[in-house]
């Protein structure tokens, strides 16, 4: 994981709110979390690919996904070069905050008690992510 400085364009928060959800926006945009266990995509089990629902960048394949017991679809590991990392200390605790490397929308938290091969668990917002079902 590699911690970016890089910022993304600037979209005005108006612009943001015309094209998600409230409930996508509040993630995406606001870096507020869903409710555990009420995202359709932690059942999901066709083969496909994650993408951002903020810009439609695929960040993760249903390869690398995993039933974590978290109320939230997790992942080992993201498509390459598609997500990015910042130190996240709010509420008190030290994470690894995982963003979209195109748009910079939040979708979740990544932590290192994952399975193999990476160890790690990528615990992603499911109104974050649209999925791309592929036959």
């Amino acid at each position: 994981m590699n911690e970016s400085t890089e910022k993304p364009a600037a979209v005005p928060d108006e612009v943001w709110r015309e094209k998600l959800s409230p409930a996508q926006f509040a993630v995406l945009r606001q870096h507020m979390t869903e409710r555990p266990g009420t995202s359709e995509l932690n059942n999901e089990e066709r083969p496909g690919g994650y993408m951002c629902a903020g810009c439609g960048a695929e960040l993760f394949r249903a390869e690398t996904k995993f039933h974590s017991g978290s109320g939230w679809p997790s992942f080992w590991a993201p498509v390459e070069g598609a997500v990015a990392t910042t130190t996240d200390r709010a509420h008190g605790m030290v994470r690894t905050e995982v963003h979209c490397a195109g748009c910079g929308g939040h979708l979740g938290h990544v932590f290192p008690d994952g399975p193999q091969p990476t160890g790690l668990r990528y615990c992603i917002n499911g109104v974050a992510l649209d999925f791309d079902a592929k036959p």
